[in-house]
This record gives C-alpha cells, structure tokens and sequence, in this order.
C-alpha cells in the first residue's frame, strides 16, 4: 500500500470553499480502483489547515491517480488557493488498510 498524508495552508479567503472545491476530485479518486482511501479533515487549532489521508493499493495505482485527468485538473487551480506549498509524507507499507488500535477499545 502507498500511504500519502499532505497538509494543505488554504488562503484565508478559500477556507469555507476548499472542501466543496476538491469534491468532484475527491469522488473521482474514491472511484478509482486501486484507491483504498482519500479523507480530509480541518486541523482542530488552524481552521486554514486541511489533511488529506490518502492511500492507494499498489505503485501502479499511485501512478494511475496521478496520471489521471481529476488529479492534473486539480493541481491545475490549487496553486491558486493554496497559502504555501503542501507538506506531504508518502510511505509504502505491506499494509492493505487500517488496523487497530490495540490501546483503545470500547468499554463495554
């Protein structure tokens, strides 16, 4: 599995936008066929802070979602909305998913 967490700085004035703008990119990419994930969430303490946690099968569908058209449309119009460029931590794993976490389960 290739496991991907980038965290996009938005511009004051495309915060209350940024999730509605990567929605069709985001469903594009949850259609993919090698995609395991693709979440965003709002950094609790900088509302301008979005992680995506992405991961994708194998290199070969790595390479797929990059090539692909929503992905290049995308990185097309977010140079414009962006305050800084990403930060980003790309892994390959022998994962295939989530685990869990063996320190927290439910009480019954």
């Amino acid at each position: 599995m290739i496991f991907i967490a980038v965290r996009f700085t938005v511009r004051p004035q495309y915060q209350d936008q940024w999730l509605d703008r990567v929605s069709d990119f985001t469903a594009a990419t949850r259609a993919e066929p090698g995609n395991l994930f693709f979440e965003w969430s709002v950094d609790a303490a900088d509302p301008h802070l979005f992680v995506l946690l992405e991961a994708f099968a194998s290199r070969e569908a790595g390479a797929a979602h990059v090539n692909s058209d929503h992905f290049k449309t995308a990185m097309g119009w977010m140079p414009d909305v962006v305050a800084k460029t990403p930060d980003l931590i790309n892994v390959e794993t022998e994962e295939q998913g989530w685990s869990r976490m063996a320190e927290v389960t439910p009480r019954r």
